[in-house]
């Protein structure tokens, strides 16, 4: 496990820029929601914490974790935002389907990463099981 010896939730907070006059999207995936809900809540707190004014929070829902790609690239060309952040979950099942999802999310929040001028910060669990992405989320 990746985050065997290091607690990736801690963080130095004086070290994050203060938020009071930036804008940020949120786009997140329905599909699993008991994870992905949970995703959305630690980073709108996280986001309020920083001095995000709560109306400068954006936040889009879409069905599953491939359509974070567009949700996200709406965001960015009707909003005027700072940053886009994108949460799903996939869970490991018995077909490529996994794959295929992983890798096409990967590859389109990267795009978005190349083609403006702004973060698209990659939120998306993948994972082998239920317990897996509720210790995550």
């Amino acid at each position: 496990m990746a985050t065997y010896l290091q607690n990736l939730s801690t963080y130095d907070s004086s070290k994050i820029p203060s938020g009071k006059k930036m804008k940020f999207g949120i786009v997140v995936s329905d599909w699993n929601s008991a994870i992905t809900h949970k995703l959305l809540e630690g980073a709108y707190n996280t986001l309020t914490e920083h001095g995000v004014k709560e109306d400068n929070i954006l936040v889009k829902h879409v069905p599953g974790s491939f359509e974070l790609i567009l949700g996200a690239q709406f965001m960015a060309e009707y909003a005027d935002l700072d940053g886009v952040i994108c949460l799903g979950c996939v869970i490991q099942g018995e077909t490529p389907h996994f794959s295929y999802v992983c890798q096409g999310v990967t590859h389109g929040i990267a795009e978005l990463n190349m083609n403006y001028n702004i973060p698209f910060i990659f939120g998306l669990l993948t994972t082998n099981t239920l317990e897996q992405a509720q210790d995550r989320a």
